[in-house]
C-alpha cells in the first residue's frame, strides 16, 4: 500500500480518532467512507509503516473501526481512508510458511512473495450455484472408521466437534497427512493458539515432510481481537486462490467456538444488542458466510474443491450449545468425540452413532457402500447385546459370536495418532477381519502380520496395483469377499 499521505493528498478527507476501546475506535470525519473499507493512522515517525483499520459501522457523527495492532492510537491521531479493501498477498510462496492473517510471517523471516503478486480481499461473496457441481469425489481421511463408516467428499463441510481432550486435533492431523501425500494443498488456521501449540503443529508437518503443502495462518490469544477475528477470513482467501490455481484444497478451521467468542467481544464493545447467550443475532450469517465459501467449484482448470473441516468445542458433550447447533446447521455432517469413547479407551473416540455425514455416501462405489452398510448394522447389534452383559445374563452361542466379531471390529478401528491408512488397503484388511472372524477363514498365523499389509501396499507398487484392481473390479461385497478368497496364494506371494 501507498502511504498516509499519498492517500491524503489524492482523496482529500481526513478524520480524526475521538475514542478507543480495546480493538474499537471511534473517530470523526471521513463524510464518504464505506463500510469494510480501509483506513490508515498517522505515526508520529513517517518513517514506520502506517497502521490499519477497518470500518466496521458508522452514524452521521462518528465512524466505527476494527484496529489491529496493540498499540491503540491516541485520541487526536489522524486518520486517513483509503478507497480499498483489506487484502492479502497471495501466491505459491505462502507455501511452507507460518503467517498471520494479514500475511506477515510469524517465523522471523521475510515472505519472498513477488512484486507482481495478486492481493485477494479477505471477505468476498461466496460463489453462486452456477459455478458449483455436485459431490461425487471420496475424500479419504487415512482413518478408516471415518471412511469406511462416515465417508466424505471433495467439497463438503464436516463439522468436527467435541469436549477438549479428546482426539480432535490428531483426526486434523491424520487427515492433513492423507490429503498432502496425495499432492493436495492443505491450509489450516489456528485460531487464536497458543505460540507453542502452532509450533508443535509446524513442527509435526516438517518431521513428515509436507510443510511445502501447507500454510498455516495462525494468531494467538496475546493478539489484538481484530487479528483473531480474521484468521478465518484469510484462510479462505489463501484455499479460494489455491483453488483458482488449479488445486484440490482441505481447509481446517481450528476452532470456531473461539472465533465465535471474540467476536462476540468485538460486538459487544461495537455496543451490538447482545443476544441468545449474548451473542449477537449476525453470528449465524457470519460463520454461515464464511464455510459458503467452501464448496465443489467449475473452474477453468476443472472441478475443483475447497473441503472445510471446522472444528467447535462442546462443554461435557452438550452438542445443544449455541454456536453448535448453529455450525450443525450450516456444514453437511459432524463427527462427534465422545468422552465417554474415549475414557474407553477407543483412539480416534469418534462415535459413529451420534456422527452423521450428508453428502460423503453418494461419493462411495457398491462395494463401499455395502461395507459401509455391513459394518454399522453389526455395530448397532453388537451394541444392543453389550447391554445383556451388563445384568449378568446368561449369553446364548449367537449373542457370544456378536460380541466377539463386535470386540474384534472395534480393535480394527483403533488407530494410532500418528497413523494413516489408504482407503484400498482399509477395504482389503476388512475383508480379511471379516474372513477371519466371520467365516473363520484366516490368510496369517499372527495377528500382527495383518498390520504389514499396509507398508507392503504403500511400498510396492505392483502390490497396489494388484489390491487396487481386484477392489475397484469386484461388483459387490460378497462377490470381492470370494475373489480375496480365491486369491490366497497369490496374495500370500506378494507377502513372502
Amino acid at each position: 500500500m501507498k502511504d498516509f499521505q499519498y492517500y491524503l493528498n489524492s482523496i482529500g478527507e481526513i478524520g480524526y480518532v475521538e475514542e478507543t476501546t480495546n480493538s474499537i475506535i471511534y473517530a470523526s470525519g471521513l463524510p464518504e467512507v464505506k463500510p469494510g473499507e480501509l483506513v490508515l493512522f498517522e505515526t508520529k515517525d513517517p518513517s514506520l509503516p502506517s497502521q490499519l483499520g477497518q470500518v466496521l459501522s458508522f452514524n452521521e457523527n462518528s465512524v466505527e473501526l476494527l484496529f489491529f495492532s496493540k498499540d491503540l492510537p491516541t485520541p487526536g491521531t489522524k486518520i486517513v481512508r483509503t478507497n480499498e479493501l483489506l487484502k492479502i498477498p497471495l501466491g505459491d510462496e505462502l507455501l511452507g510458511n507460518v503467517i498471520d492473517p494479514l500475511g506477515k510471517s510469524l517465523e522471523d523471516k521475510m515472505l519472498n512473495i513477488k512484486p507482481t503478486a495478486i492481493s485477494g480481499p479477505i471477505n468476498t461473496l461466496a460463489s453462486g450455484i452456477t459455478t458449483r457441481k455436485s459431490i461425487k469425489r471420496h475424500f479419504v481421511t487415512g482413518v478408516p472408521i471415518v471412511d469406511l463408516l462416515l465417508p466424505l467428499g471433495y467439497g463438503q463441510k464436516q463439522l468436527i466437534i467435541g469436549d477438549r481432550k479428546t482426539g480432535k486435533t490428531d483426526f486434523l492431523l491424520q487427515s492433513v497427512l492423507t490429503q498432502a501425500k496425495l499432492g493436495k494443498i492443505c491450509v489450516y488456521g489456528a485460531i487464536g493458539k497458543r505460540k507453542l501449540d502452532i509450533k508443535k503443529l509446524r513442527d509435526v508437518f516438517v518431521n513428515y515432510e509436507i510443510m511445502d503443502r501447507i500454510v498455516i495462518v495462525a494468531s494467538g490469544p496475546q493478539d489484538p481481537t481484530s487479528l483473531i477475528y480474521l484468521t478465518p477470513y484469510s484462510a479462505m482467501t489463501i484455499s479460494e486462490y489455491f483453488r483458482d490455481e488449479g488445486h484440490d484444497v482441505l481447509l481446517v478451521l481450528d476452532d470456531l467456538s473461539t472465533h465465535a467468542k471474540f467476536y462476540r467481544e468485538i460486538s459487544l464493545l461495537g455496543k451490538k444488542f447482545p443476544g441468545r447467550n449474548s451473542y449477537p443475532g449476525d453470528i449465524f450469517y457470519t460463520h454461515a458466510s464464511l464455510l459458503e465459501r467452501a464448496g465443489n467449484f467449475i473452474t477453468p482448470n476443472g472441478e475443483r474443491a475447497i473441503t472445510c473441516l471446522p472444528v467447535a468445542e462442546t462443554i461435557q458433550g452438550d452438542l445443544s450449545g449455541y454456536i453448535q447447533t448453529n455450525l450443525m446447521s450450516m456444514t453437511d455432517g459432524h463427527l462427534y468425540f465422545d468422552t465417554d469413547f474415549f475414557g474407553k479407551g477407543r483412539r480416534p473416540a469418534i462415535n459413529p452413532f451420534l456422527s452423521v455425514t450428508r453428502v460423503g455416501k453418494q461419493t462411495q462405489s457398491i462395494v463401499k457402500r455395502e461395507i459401509t452398510r455391513e459394518i454399522l448394522s453389526f455395530l448397532t447389534l453388537f451394541e444392543k447385546m453389550q447391554s445383556f452383559t451388563h445384568f449378568g445374563a446368561e449369553l446364548n452361542e449367537t449373542t457370544k459370536v456378536t460380541i466377539s466379531v463386535g470386540q474384534e471390529l472395534i480393535k480394527f478401528f483403533q488407530q494410532q495418532p500418528s497413523s494413516t491408512i489408504p482407503i484400498n488397503a482399509q477395504i482389503l484388511l476388512f475383508c480379511l477381519l471379516w474372513l477371519d472372524v466371520v467365516q473363520k477363514f484366516s490368510f496369517f498365523e499372527k495377528k500382527e502380520d495383518i498390520e504389514k499389509i499396509i507398508r507392503l501396499y504403500e511400498t510396492r507398487e505392483d502390490f497396489r496395483k494388484y489390491v487396487n484392481s481386484t477392489i475397484e473390479t469386484a461388483i459387490s461385497f460378497n462377490k470381492l469377499l470370494g475373489t480375496i478368497r480365491q486369491k490366497k496364494d497369490e496374495i500370500s506371494q506378494f507377502y513372502q
